[in-house]
């Protein structure tokens, strides 16, 4: 009894001990925060504007070239949206349709999230420009849209199970009858025709009611399909923000091989029977454990992206001349001045002529500072805004644009339709006009069973266009250094469209793995030029030229974030005119072939317009 008394005793004098210890800790805190929490979460991102000394840290990896690894790592988040986007086209549709979702509705799923996108994408990017955290203007705002998709990563696959546990009526099956043609919908039975005339129920299938199911796999939809797509202008601009000019092609490049080693391994991923593996069968089914092996992949992907190389922050690029020429690498530009200023080392003569290599180190450190501020005026990451830029005047740039953008966005908006008609609506054409399937026959009848087989040879088509997405981003950098960007961006998008053309005439099993091909070419021509061009505008500081072909200064504030924004916006603008109108157009040609013709024909107009954008010199 005694000894329990003790033991009690010493664990109650322990909890009092603790209790004590961390009040001492917390009043001393206390005393060196006296604004409280808020203020002292708001000083960890914020930069206080009463700060005279501003403390700068080490941003000498902004002055000079980086490596393919480096390369890799700052591109690694766009390889967990890749994953995160295989997921989502491969098992989103067939997740709401088993809770009653009709074909009919599903076009309005889809369009919600680039209805919202296409007006708030564009803002986002504005916002960036003008991001006052200490953490820099770009990796704030991928963390934001990454906890976007990590939620819908999270809701898809569990939406239906948080619908039961708030009351939904879950779905329920008496009876099949297999090799038996049926049409199968919500709630009916389905009925046959014998050879003796007499009709008889064959199945008897209820779809339950599924309202809170079908709320959250929405939501999770809306989430995982906006964040995705958001996500990538924050993390392009940051890619162009830490890299040089002389980068920005090979830095793009790599970006694009990272998205497409990203959609090749997650449509493989998909295409793995995980309900016959014990993890499968632990992470509670195929869809659940291909979810939650793709969440983890995404965490990893982004934290190796956004904790790759720091920003400067925007009080810092609005005060550059206070910048420490030792601690920004001044050293570097000593190395670096004969790139960036095109001049040649010249030799002096002997070493050991002390008067010339005084004379030679004078002159290099007179030109130190013209030499930073050149670095500084060629790369826009390290440029500092206008005295006027504030957020009002990025909103306005957004609405009124110079003509070479203009002709860029309705280029890119081309090719996205044309590559949305083949990334959202593939497998179906693949199920129904090459297998030739029923996606509403009975689940066991030879119709469904050829169109599901098609689905998933479809999946490995798809696998093969995000292969030759990498490999092509391997040579797209050498292919515009040898035959130019305007060759490059035109060809690749004929290539396309004389391959869905292809594959629209033979509808063969060969044609869709060999056609697919062409599509990672699109992919890669439409991830890599848009953007290189508006790099390219930025760092020339040229958006017009005149008749004769002479560049041209068109006086107004621009944003490197908000024009990558508005570029990206038409992935938003090109899937809500498809989700409105492609079901449509099915209807009356009365094919899915038409989805693959329709690819070819945008893709071809996009060509036309890709003759039209200003190239400058690149």
């Amino acid at each position: 009894m005694g000894d329990k008394l003790y033991e009690y005793t010493g664990y109650l004098g322990w909890f009092h001990e603790q209790r004590d210890s961390l009040k001492e800790k917390y009043n001393s805190w206390k005393e060196q925060h006296p604004g409280g929490f808020v203020e002292y979460a708001k000083g960890l991102f914020v930069k206080k504007n009463e700060d005279s000394a501003p403390s700068f840290e080490d941003y000498t990896h902004l002055y000079r070239k980086k490596t393919r690894q480096e390369l890799m790592r700052i591109s690694m988040a766009v390889t967990g949206i890749e994953f995160s986007y295989a997921a989502e086209t491969a098992f989103v549709s067939p997740t709401l349709l088993k809770i009653g979702v009709e074909h009919q509705h599903m076009t309005l799923v889809w369009a919600l999230s680039p209805l919202i996108g296409f007006f708030v994408t564009p803002i986002l990017g504005s916002l960036s420009d003008r991001c006052p955290f200490k953490f820099g203007r770009r990796r704030p705002f991928i963390i934001l849209l990454s906890l976007g998709v990590l939620l819908g990563l999270i809701l898809v696959p569990n939406g239906e199970n948080i619908g039961l546990s708030l009351g939904d009526i879950p779905s329920s099956q008496n009876f099949t009858v297999s090799s038996l043609s049926a049409h199968r919908t919500s709630a009916v039975k389905h009925l046959i025709t014998t050879n003796s005339t007499e009709t008889v129920p064959i199945q008897e299938y209820t779809v339950g009611n599924h309202p809170w199911g079908i709320f959250f796999t929405v939501l999770g939809t809306i989430l995982l399909d906006f964040d995705a797509d958001a996500c990538q202008s924050p993390a392009r601009a940051y890619l162009l923000d830490v890299t040089i000019p002389e980068d920005h092609a090979r830095g793009l490049s790599t970006f694009t091989i990272m998205a497409g080693l990203g959609g090749t391994l997650g449509y493989a991923m998909g295409g793995i029977n995980w309900d016959a593996t014990t993890l499968g069968v632990l992470l509670g089914g195929h869809v659940k454990a291909v979810f939650t092996l793709i969440t983890i992949i995404f965490i990893i992907c982004v934290t190796f992206t956004v904790t790759s190389f720091k920003e400067i922050p925007l009080q810092l690029l609005e005060t550059p001349s206070q910048l420490d020429d030792e601690q920004t690498g001044i050293a570097l530009l000593k190395d670096e001045r004969k790139n960036i200023l095109e001049k040649p080392e010249i030799s002096y003569g002997s070493l050991n002529d002390e008067s010339e290599t005084q004379e030679k180190e004078s002159e290099e450190r007179k030109n130190d500072e013209d030499t930073r501020k050149v670095v500084l005026q060629k790369t826009p990451s390290l440029a500092p805004p206008p005295p006027d830029a504030n957020l009002m005047l990025y909103l306005k740039s957004i609405i009124y644009m110079p003509m070479s953008l203009l002709r860029l966005c309705l280029t890119n908006l081309f090719c996205w339709m044309a590559h949305v008609c083949y990334s959202l609506y593939f497998t179906d054409f693949v199920g129904e006009a090459v297998f030739d399937g029923v996606p509403t026959a009975a689940e066991d009848t030879v119709e469904r069973i050829r169109y599901e087989e098609g689905v998933r040879f479809g999946c490995w088509g798809m696998a093969m266009y995000s292969l030759s997405c990498a490999c092509y981003s391997m040579i797209i950098e050498r292919l515009i250094k040898k035959f130019g960007a305007k060759r490059v961006y035109v060809t690749g998008l004929l290539i396309y469209s004389s391959g869905m053309f292809l594959m629209a005439v033979t509808k063969h099993k060969i044609g869709v793995i060999l056609f697919s091909w062409t599509a990672g070419i699109m992919y890669s021509t439409l991830f890599t030029m848009p953007y290189l061009l508006v790099a390219h505008y930025h760092a020339k500081g040229v958006f017009e030229t005149n008749s004769d072909g002479a560049e041209k200064v068109i006086g107004q504030v621009r944003g490197l974030g908000t024009d990558l924004a508005i570029v990206s916006s038409m992935v938003f603008l090109a899937q809500f005119i498809l989700s409105l109108s492609m079901g449509t157009i099915v209807r009356i040609s009365k094919t899915t072939t038409a989805v693959v013709s329709v690819a070819s024909f945008l893709a071809f107009c996009g060509a036309i317009s890709a003759r039209f954008v200003l190239y400058l010199d690149l």
